[in-house]
């Protein structure tokens, strides 16, 4: 573990935010990053989302200030400035009924703005299949499931015919089913598990690396060779609690695996609904001493084979 400065309860000026992660990126020779777990969502929705951030103090232990309440635009705007070349939307569906509302708008941010990736959510639900199969043919890029919000398990038996068409397909679906920030009865690795085994070639991309069964999450990876990990809010001084100014307690223990399971780790940071500036999340990959090529990999590699990094960037740049 190395040491490198981070800036959680320290207001930097949006400019040394922009300057702070571009000299991270620049630094590393690649022409930006790609964030795989960033969120946008309609309006109305997003300001419900950021209302129960806004009263989570208590539930959570702690306050939770929400950095980035931008507009859509906005929002959009400070990632390109920054230099995410790729990002996505990750709608996720709460209830039965909302999916297709929310993957109409995203298809709709797709089409503002083309270089994020086309995203879409499902819900185990009557129809769930139909626009599972129309979205694969539209051409949605990344899903994302939330079983903590929504409340269901992921191999509820009305998933079952939407991941064998996932898995045929080969779109990558973000899954948050850790129990981190706050577990229920429908989290855990072990309905991922199941779900694997009967699919085992989903592109399962488990969100928060699974916090905090990274262990459970990474074996999966290690069994199965198209689920990926993706960073989000993990080895910040935030993730579970820890705010006393250093790496989580957690990290060193998972440093070998880090480096061997390299090719499977995706950058995400949950822009914008976090408590501390961006670069927080990359200068907190950083300090993990994992080198260069480690963080290349996390930061770009990785993500552009799975999802394209764009004809304006070659796929391999810095290697």
């Amino acid at each position: 573990m190395t040491e490198a400065s981070t800036d959680l309860g320290q207001e930097l000026s949006w400019e040394q935010e922009v300057e702070r992660t571009t000299a991270f990126w620049q630094r590393l020779g690649l022409p930006g990053l790609l964030d795989v777990h960033t969120h946008f969502l309609p309006p109305p929705v997003q300001a419900k989302v950021w209302e129960q951030f806004d009263n989570a103090g208590p539930k959570l232990g702690r306050e939770w200030p929400i950095r980035y309440r931008g507009s859509v635009e906005e929002r959009v705007a400070q990632l390109r400035a920054l230099g995410v070349r790729r990002f996505s939307t990750l709608p996720y569906a709460h209830r039965p009924g909302i999916a297709r509302y929310l993957n109409e708008w995203a298809a709709g941010f797709k089409r503002d703005v083309p270089e994020s990736l086309w995203s879409a959510t499902l819900y185990p639900e009557d129809d769930v299949a139909a626009y599972v199969a129309d979205g694969i043919a539209a051409g949605v890029e990344i899903w994302k499931v939330h079983v903590q919000v929504g409340e269901f398990h992921l191999d509820d038996p009305a998933l079952d015919p939407a991941w064998a068409l996932l898995a045929e397909a080969g779109t990558p679906v973000v899954v948050h089913a850790g129990h981190a920030p706050v577990g229920n009865d429908f989290t855990g690795h072990a309905s991922s598990a199941r779900v694997l085994e009967r699919h085992p070639g989903l592109a399962m991309v488990v969100a928060h690396m699974g916090a905090p069964d990274f262990t459970e999450f990474l074996d999966l990876a290690d069994r199965y060779e198209r689920v990926r990990l993706d960073t989000t809010m993990v080895f910040t001084d935030f993730e579970l609690g820890d705010v006393h100014g250093g790496p989580p307690a957690y990290a060193d223990k998972l440093l070998d695996r880090l480096d061997r399971q390299r090719d499977r780790l995706l950058l995400g940071t949950d822009f914008p609904t976090i408590p501390y500036p961006y670069v927080h999340q990359l200068e907190s990959l950083e300090r993990l001493g994992l080198g260069d090529d480690w963080l290349r990999a996390v930061c770009w590699h990785n993500a552009a084979a799975l999802v394209g990094a764009g004809p304006e960037y070659p796929l391999d740049p810095g290697r």
